[in-house]
């Protein structure tokens, strides 16, 4: 099997400002390090990123680029126009573009990466000066890659509908899970009246809706405080809003981007999890959570019913009632909530890193392979 040179557009990778993304291709940056060292990789990475986004093996590179991510619109125009140069001069075979754009013309195959196509089902949740960008861009790089990879079913379907794609031009990749949160499960002894939501703060989240919940819960469960974790998306500013006209500013609190380390912190202590979420590529925060082994209450919406299957408690994100009943439920029935804890690890066992790392690796050559 010949040797590739494999580059990777992290050019978008903002530290701490893009979500889940971030977990993303650092996770998956690790777990290929971790089970190729023949290959060679270039990574690309902007002025905000530093050399740690490639991992410390032989194989990796970080080449840093003269480009802010922070600015879009030169971060775009950048990975169009010189990307392809960066692409040349490193000889590389294939290019993977884990962030949903790639160069519309590259002079190797490229392998891209959907997490969803949210603003093809909710376009009503993008700010009118963005929506051309996503739209424009990401018809692009569907139609321009070799292989287009979706981390769920889910979204595979979406890529087909709406950009009526060959069938075998997209694959089903799943995240998975990092191993340090299985040892949080063990580790879980002195819990506290939290309930725990790691999630941006974007419209499709269903946040206000969550705490008008919380605050019907509190009624009855006045001890009990709400945690939501995540990156300031530019729906906060409703989201802090309502918090203050419901006078939850005590109870609910907003931490904004945090750590690895403070979401374990935060898991080894909660009481349980809540995601309301109302549309997902994945639901990497609910996976975490049954890994975790921390009881878990989510939208009955795929992917997320799916992911979870029995291991959470499921409810409808648009019922209001349904949503108190599940918080309800997972905080007071021990029965339920002792068989959520040890079923949420095992199924969370199904999404490791490595098979990540692998089936995406495959792609790579796959589409490396038809270039020849």
């Amino acid at each position: 099997m010949p040797v590739l040179r494999i580059g990777v557009n992290a050019l978008y990778l903002i530290p701490g400002g893009v979500g889940g993304t971030e977990i993303y291709v650092r996770s998956l940056l690790a777990a290929l390090a971790g089970i190729d060292s023949v290959n060679q990789y270039v990574v690309f990475a902007n002025r905000e990123t530093g050399p740690d986004v490639a991992p410390q093996a032989a194989n990796f590179h970080w080449a840093a680029q003269p480009v802010r991510a922070a600015f879009r619109p030169a971060r775009l125009l950048f990975e169009q126009a010189a990307l392809p140069l960066a692409v040349r001069r490193h000889r590389l075979d294939v290019l993977l573009n884990p962030g949903f754009t790639a160069p519309a013309v590259c002079p190797c195959p490229s392998v891209t990466v959907f997490h969803d196509l949210q603003h093809k089902r909710h376009p009503e949740h993008f700010r009118w000066f963005d929506l051309p960008f996503w739209r424009l861009f990401l018809w692009t790089s569907a139609h321009r890659s070799r292989l287009l990879l979706a981390d769920s079913e889910a979204t595979r379907n979406d890529l087909l509908r709406f950009y009526r794609l060959p069938p075998d031009k997209v694959r089903v990749v799943p995240l998975g899970v990092d191993a340090s949160f299985f040892e949080l499960g063990r580790r879980r002894r002195e819990l506290e009246a939290l309930l725990l939501c790691v999630s941006t703060l974007h419209p499709h989240k269903n946040l206000e809706r969550l705490i008008r919940v919380f605050a019907r819960f509190r009624e009855r469960r006045p001890e009990f405080r709400l945690v939501i974790a995540g990156l300031r998306g530019f729906h906060a500013g409703a989201v802090e809003s309502l918090i203050a006209q419901l006078g939850l500013g005590d109870s609910v609190r907003l931490t904004g981007w945090i750590s690895r380390e403070e979401l374990e912190q935060f898991c080894l202590r909660a009481f349980a999890v809540v995601y309301p979420s109302t549309f997902e590529g994945f639901g990497l925060p609910v996976l975490e959570a049954l890994a975790a082994g921390l009881p878990t209450a989510c939208s009955n919406i795929e992917p997320l019913a799916g992911l979870a299957g029995d291991a959470a408690l499921q409810f409808d994100p648009a019922d209001e009632d349904a949503m108190l009943a599940a918080i309800e439920r997972v905080t007071a029935d021990s029965e339920l909530r002792a068989r959520l804890a040890e079923q949420g690890p095992r199924r969370a066992a199904q999404f490791p890193w490595q098979r990540t790392a692998q089936q995406t690796l495959e792609a790579l050559r796959t589409a490396a392979s038809l270039n020849v």
